[in-house]
C-alpha cells in the first residue's frame, strides 16, 4: 500500500509543510521535492494524492496568487501573469486568474492608487515632467500598459520614458 512506503510518506510530510507556508503550484511542489531528493515516482504519488485531497489546484492558486499580486502589490496584468508562468501555471488558467482578480481591482484603478501613493497630497497636474517620467517607469515596471499609463496620467507622450535618463 502506498501509505505505507516511508519514502512517500517523508515526501508527504515535506509537501504538507511547504503548502503550510503559503499555496503552491503543482510544479511549484514537484520542483521543492525534487530539490530535496525524492525521485519521480514519489512525487508523482504526492501531487496525485494532494489533487485529490484538494491541496493542489491549479486554477485556485493562480486566482488567489493573481489577487494578492493585484490587491496588495499593485501589479499589472503583464507582472501578474509573468510570476504565474514562473509557477508553472498554464496560459488559460493565467488570463482566468487575471480575468477573476481584475473583478475586484482594475489596472486602471491600481494605476491610481500607486500614484496617490507616490504623489501624496500633490495632484498629477503639479508634478513635474522628471516625476511624471519616473511614475511611469516606476508603472511599466509593474507590469501596466503603456496607454492606460499615459492616460491615467493625464498625458499620452512617450516622452516619458524614451528621454533617456
Amino acid at each position: 500500500m502506498i501509505q505505507e512506503d516511508p519514502l512517500y510518506e517523508k515526501a508527504k510530510a515535506k509537501a504538507l509543510r511547504f503548502l503550510s507556508y503559503r499555496g503552491r503550484s503543482k510544479e511549484e511542489l514537484r520542483s521543492k521535492l525534487g530539490e530535496k531528493g525524492f525521485d519521480e515516482t514519489v512525487i508523482r504519488k504526492v501531487i496525485d494524492r494532494f489533487s485529490e485531497l484538494k491541496y493542489l489546484d491549479d486554477e485556485i492558486f493562480a486566482q488567489d496568487w493573481a489577487r494578492h499580486l493585484a490587491l496588495y502589490r499593485l501589479w499589472g496584468d503583464r507582472k501578474i501573469a509573468i510570476s504565474l508562468r514562473e509557477k508553472g501555471i498554464d496560459e488559460q488558467t493565467i488570463d482566468g486568474a487575471i480575468r477573476f482578480a481584475r473583478e475586484e481591482i482594475g489596472q486602471k484603478e491600481a494605476i491610481k492608487r500607486l500614484i496617490e501613493k507616490r504623489i501624496a497630497k500633490r495632484s498629477v497636474e503639479t508634478t513635474n515632467f522628471k516625476e511624471k517620467r519616473r511614475l511611469a517607469q516606476n508603472l511599466l515596471g509593474r507590469g501596466f500598459p503603456p496607454p492606460l499609463i499615459f492616460d491615467v496620467l493625464g498625458k499620452v507622450e512617450e516622452d516619458y520614458i524614451d528621454n533617456g535618463e
